[in-house]
């Protein structure tokens, strides 16, 4: 199968200098890449590309657009669709790579909820797509089973989230640290399923090129 990138993902930013890193953005179930336009602007630096990701299938419940299906979700045939569409997310992200020329070590994975849940499950890959990934709002579709090698994972999640209950996030970081791995956990009072300059804050401190990778 040849690598796939849609023609309605979106560059944000595009680097005026030798490029040191490939942010890719990953929305929500029923949204748009235009939707992360904004928080793409303001990742914006000269050696970066920012691109904010268009999920490939229209969505079920209404606009925008999905990774999988939300009718009818419960915990168990969650992880049947997140595997049936993980080969795509990884030809996704590998297509970005091939045009951008910066392999796994220089990308860095950001998803909100939705797309958060496509990112993070994708570290349980046998080979790493990305040395960074940022879950906002989001969760493993069960417990992480291994910590990724060479990737570092930061949770950023709304205290008061009612769709994605930041436990998720909270369990899933001391499940990582307990398989060997330094995950990062930020549990925003007053936040509930969204993105405010407190997650801009945290993303922004992830993404920096001197952040921590372990």
């Amino acid at each position: 199968m040849e690598p796939l990138m849609h023609t309605d993902d979106l560059i944000v930013q595009q680097p005026s200098e030798a490029a040191r890193q490939l942010v890719l953005l990953f929305h929500g179930v029923g949204a748009s890449p235009e939707g992360l336009v904004p928080l793409g602007q303001a990742l914006a630096r000269p050696d970066r590309w920012v691109v904010s990701v268009r999920s490939p299938f229209p969505s079920d419940m209404g606009g925008g657009w999905q990774w999988f299906s939300v009718r009818g979700i419960d915990e168990a045939n969650r992880v049947e669709r997140i595997a049936g569409v993980m080969p795509r997310f990884v030809q996704t992200v590998q297509a970005w790579q091939a045009r951008t020329g910066l392999d796994a070590s220089a990308t860095a994975l950001a998803g909100f909820s939705q797309g958060a849940i496509m990112a993070l499950e994708s570290t349980q890959q046998a080979v790493p797509l990305a040395s960074r990934v940022v879950a906002m709002a989001g969760r493993f579709a069960v417990p992480p089973r291994v910590a990724p090698v060479g990737t570092a994972l930061h949770f950023i999640h709304g205290a008061q989230d009612p769709v994605i209950a930041p436990a998720h996030s909270v369990n899933a970081a001391e499940r990582l640290r307990a398989l060997g791995a330094s995950p990062t956990v930020d549990v925003l009072p007053g936040l509930g399923h969204g993105i405010d300059e407190r997650v801009l804050a945290q993303l922004t401190r992830a993404l920096a090129p001197d952040a921590a990778l372990v």
